[in-house]
């Protein structure tokens, strides 16, 4: 193939998907994200105060990626109303996932691939929600509600793997040490976008609960 074909090819190529990455964003820019008071703030990292709020959650053992795929499945099936009745839910900004070692397991974990550990994933549900008015989940997905918490955490573009995850948390768990803050939760990953938004324009996070002993 001509030179001149193959840069054509890639120009539109690039079009198309700078278009879908835009029409993406679009959509996302209206959709509710977790209300904070951002209490502090260095460079790529804020501590914030969370206010309470209610999930629904599910947990898949299984490799991270595999595991987050289900249980984005699951929580999505609850809020658009495929396996309950009643209206949809809107959708919220971002989609949260950890390890669920250390989680009373009151539910079943789903099974789904093979690998180690337990994940936990969780969306978190529109202000305008109690848990009285929630619709009712299934036994593979838990309603919770969450009280007022102070998070500090770190923000990065990029596709979010693994390998990025951990070295987040590394220089977050080293920012919190060096500004005297104790640990009291485990690291969480926040996604705010959806799969077609290219890797520089997506927004990831890693959080870590906190205690300011204030």
């Amino acid at each position: 193939m001509e030179r001149s074909v193959l840069k054509f090819l890639s120009l539109a190529i690039g079009a198309a998907i700078t278009a879908v990455g835009g029409t993406a964003i679009a959509q996302y820019s209206s959709v509710e994200e977790q209300a904070y008071e951002r209490i502090a703030s260095d460079g790529v990292i804020e501590l914030r105060q969370y206010e309470p709020m209610i999930i629904a959650q599910t947990i898949h053992a299984g490799p991270r990626e595999r595991a987050l795929a289900a249980g984005f499945r699951r929580l999505a099936d609850y809020i658009f109303a495929e396996d309950r009745p009643g209206a949809e839910i809107a959708m919220t900004s971002p989609v949260l996932q950890d390890q669920a070692e250390a989680i009373a397991m009151t539910a079943p974990v789903m099974q789904d691939g093979v690998g180690q550990g337990a994940w936990r994933t969780r969306f978190v549900m529109p202000r305008q929600y109690t848990m009285a008015t929630l619709p009712a989940a299934p036994d593979y997905i838990q309603l919770q509600e969450v009280p007022t918490r102070t998070v500090a955490a770190i923000t990065f573009s990029g596709r979010a793997g693994s390998e990025e995850l951990g070295r987040q948390e590394r220089a977050l768990r080293e920012w919190i040490e060096t500004n005297g803050f104790e640990v009291i939760g485990g690291a969480e990953y926040a996604f705010y976008d959806a799969p077609m938004v290219p890797g520089p324009l997506r927004r990831n996070e890693v959080m870590i609960e906190v205690s300011t002993n204030e």
